[in-house]
């Protein structure tokens, strides 16, 4: 049971602060902390610059990155065959080890095809080329279905899986082949910051039931905003 208001302990806004200010975190762990996610997201030219101005070394070969980015834009400009193609030069093992992103990638180039207005083209390749792994598995022919349901109109930005044309699903389906590669060369799929603020906000809410104290209700500004008693 959560405690009422007035049984929660109230901690002011200086106090907090106080206690945060003992805090100390190593520089050198900051440093590690914001390369792993230039790294891992891609920003070749940033990791370069910060290495050479933290003296923090990248622990991985940049070169790499460049080669995994070029993937990442071509599926984000809706390339897909030149994603699909780059993968395969890089390790061809990436996509015959892991079907589902396969899958999302087939389903992505169908999607290109309806946004260009290739009806034909589209349902041939439905057909061809996603209709067989569909019926292997149950959870690819739902989103088979909507993906094709999106013909079904005329504007289909709008249409109830208007979703799948956003840029947002470019971006979905880019980010999960740009884990596999990053799984395939031995790195971490994801990087370490937004892990952490995922924590920040856990521990907020477990912090909730407890106590009274100044939040951060805004992760990107990281404003301390002060509780008060009524709360």
């Amino acid at each position: 049971m959560v405690p009422q208001a007035g049984s929660r302990k109230h901690i002011p806004l200086d106090a907090w602060e106080s206690k945060l200010a003992a805090v100390r975190v190593p520089k050198d762990d900051m440093n590690k902390l914001i390369m792993n996610f230039l790294v891992t997201e891609g920003y070749v030219e940033a990791a370069r610059m910060f290495a050479k101005e933290s003296g923090t070394a990248p622990g991985v070969n940049l070169d790499a990155i460049t080669d995994r980015m070029e993937v990442r834009r071509a599926l984000q400009s809706g390339d897909v065959e030149a994603a699909v193609a780059r993968v395969n030069d890089l390790d061809p093992e990436i996509l015959e080890s892991q079907p589902k992103l396969f899958f999302h990638l087939q389903q992505q180039r169908l999607i290109e095809l309806i946004r260009a207005g290739n009806v034909e083209s589209a349902l041939d390749f439905a057909q061809e080329n996603l209709a067989p792994l569909a019926e292997e598995n149950a959870e690819f022919l739902e989103e088979l279905e909507r993906t094709v349901a999106l013909l079904a109109f005329e504007d289909t930005n709008a249409s109830p899986v208007g979703d799948l044309m956003d840029v947002a699903q470019r971006q979905k389906t880019a980010s999960e082949l740009n884990a596999a590669i990053l799984q395939s060369q031995a790195q971490e799929r994801e990087p370490r910051l937004p892990l952490l603020l995922k924590l920040l906000l856990w521990a907020q809410a477990q912090l909730d039931e407890r106590a009274t104290y100044p939040r951060i209700n805004d992760i990107v500004t990281a404003q301390l905003v002060p509780p008060t008693k009524a709360e």
